[in-house]
């Protein structure tokens, strides 16, 4: 997938549905230029699919200090249902982290993933498909960074690159 320049696909723009879920998601990725940020209730099985995974890996590939990070409420599926995830884990160890809110974040509902500082994707509820992509909201942008940040403060690490932790 083809980076879009922001100026192609400026506002906000709803989507319905778990196909145009993935689809904002993954043109998320493709376009983000060194940091993604997620949060949801568990993994996705998307996380695994060779095309979400290779966006990833370029990413990261692209430069030594670019991240992904993942904040989940539940972590317990991500070795069953998502290897491809779990490699990339193994082999950027130094840029992927995932970690698991603890108590007092649970009651957060609605997932979100953040590209740099100026786009994201939110879903209103997580048992539901609905929600935005926005683009150049730097506001808003903004105010989901720091979300993200009490949600991360919030988490403790979940999964490492080996076994051992190492």
């Amino acid at each position: 997938m083809e980076p879009v320049p922001p100026e192609r696909m400026p506002g906000e723009r709803p989507f319905e549905g778990r196909t145009a879920y993935e689809q904002a998601l993954d043109e998320l990725i493709a376009n983000a230029a060194h940091t993604i940020r997620i949060f949801d209730r568990n993994i996705g099985r998307g996380f695994n699919s060779p095309q979400r995974c290779e966006l990833l890996r370029q990413l990261l590939l692209a430069r030594h200090a670019n991240r992904v990070y993942l904040v989940l409420h539940d972590t317990a599926n991500i070795v069953r249902d998502c290897p491809r995830l779990i490699t990339l884990l193994r082999q950027f160890s130094q840029g992927v982290s995932i970690r698991q809110t603890l108590p007092e974040a649970r009651g957060v509902y609605d997932p979100f993933a953040i590209a740099d500082d100026t786009r994201f994707v939110r879903r209103f509820h997580y048992d539901r498909w609905r929600g935005v992509a926005t683009v150049g909201d730097i506001a808003a942008t903004s105010l989901l960074l720091e979300r993200y940040e009490e949600i991360w403060q919030a988490s403790a690490p979940a999964l490492a690159a080996t076994t051992i932790g190492l």
